[in-house]
């Protein structure tokens, strides 16, 4: 076989098969690479062109999230030199973005950038792959994933679904939300009429809460009317946007229920599986990219968000122990339920929770004492 020369192309982030360092994804937040960055190599012209499709469960005003679609797709062209180009189309112009999945599966498109716990309606074990309630924050989730055999765990349950999944971003943990009037106590929570989805909506639900699935264009109205009483989004850099605090003032924390959401690139298996080795290996380093890039972004723009939010009057809040207690204690009786009954959710479960507890004994030891000290003294 004639060997394969790779040529350097200049200006380039990132090294196929090593993640980069982080690249922007919007032209406001656009930086150049550091000359000491390695050239990324442009693959050989004799490969093929190929073209494919992403659907996104996400809006262009959502930017962080869809901006993470949008840096895979310019530097899989960066790197093969414009012959692997992906299109990208924000949620709704081909399929709903709650419906991204389904679309990879049937092979309406190539591949969507979503987050599974979307589908839990197919089965709830889909949430491991994002966050559980009370699970993982977004760097034991990555330990889990890529060093503590979630991978594995993830591609044999996602193959009854004909896709592959890759990382494809984090917003870190989540706030808890927006709120009509102060939440305090556990008889708080009976009759509240929140905008929640998932686990989590039936974690409230058991503690007496009424969820509603209402979509993020639909939400400020509804609060406005009072026809809910609080609505979770993300966290202050997105929450910002919509002007929740105009009308919902307390800001609660932390979302118990997001403690660290990874968001995939689901691809379609028989798709994949025609790509050249050379195109898998550059879509790994640049999906591995995007999702280092997501986490950094929120972490730079979330407290610039909330800083503004405050001094516009938003009154932060957080959850009280009994409230956390008992929502813990409910998510595990749910859980366990789940496993008695679903042999997907029981296997991954199991491995999820020791690899929790043991994340939780050593993030308790030097993490947590040196962020308990460097807030102690801010």
């Amino acid at each position: 076989m004639e060997r394969r020369s790779f040529l350097k192309k200049a200006g380039a982030g990132i090294a196929v098969g090593a993640a980069a360092g982080m690249a922007a994804c919007g032209k406001s937040e656009q930086t150049a690479a550091p000359a000491t960055t390695p050239a990324a190599p442009a693959v050989h012209t004799g490969l093929p062109a190929v073209q494919w499709r992403m659907t996104s469960s996400f809006p262009k005003s959502i930017d962080t999230l869809y901006g993470s679609s949008e840096l895979l797709a310019n530097r899989l062209r960066e790197i093969t030199g414009g012959k692997f180009d992906i299109r990208i189309f924000p949620a709704g112009e081909i399929v709903p973005g709650l419906q991204a999945l389904d679309a990879v599966q049937q092979g309406t498109v190539e591949m969507c950038h979503s987050c599974s716990y979307y589908y839990v309606g197919k089965d709830k074990a889909f949430a491991f792959g994002t966050a559980v309630p009370f699970g993982m924050n977004a760097r034991q989730m990555d330990a889990w994933i890529i060093g503590g055999g979630g991978q594995d765990l993830l591609d044999e349950f996602y193959s009854n679904y004909n896709v592959y999944s890759f990382l494809g971003g984090n917003t870190g943990v989540q706030m808890g939300g927006w709120y009509r009037k102060e939440i305090n106590r556990l008889e708080d929570i009976p009759g509240l009429k929140i905008r929640i989805a998932g686990i989590g909506g039936e974690i409230l639900a058991r503690m007496g809460a009424i969820p509603q699935q209402i979509a993020g264009t639909d939400i400020y109205p509804s609060l406005e009317k009072g026809t809910i009483d609080a609505a979770e989004w993300v966290a202050p850099y997105d929450d910002e946007k919509l002007g929740f605090y105009k009308v919902a003032p307390y800001y609660y924390s932390p979302g118990f229920w997001e403690p660290g959401p990874v968001v995939h690139f689901y691809v379609n298996k028989s798709e994949w599986d025609k790509l050249p080795a050379e195109y898998q290996a550059a879509f790994r380093a640049a999906s591995r990219e995007a999702h280092i890039q997501m986490t950094a972004m929120y972490d730079h723009k979330n407290p610039q968000a909330l800083a503004r939010l405050l001094s516009q009057g938003v009154k932060l809040r957080s959850f009280s122990p009994e409230i956390m207690k008992k929502a813990y204690d409910v998510s595990r009786e749910l859980y366990n339920e789940e496993a008695a009954r679903n042999p997907a959710w029981a296997k991954i479960y199991a491995e999820f929770e020791k690899y929790r507890k043991s994340q939780n004994a050593w993030f308790g030891v030097a993490e947590a004492d040196f962020d308990r000290f460097m807030q102690s003294v801010r």
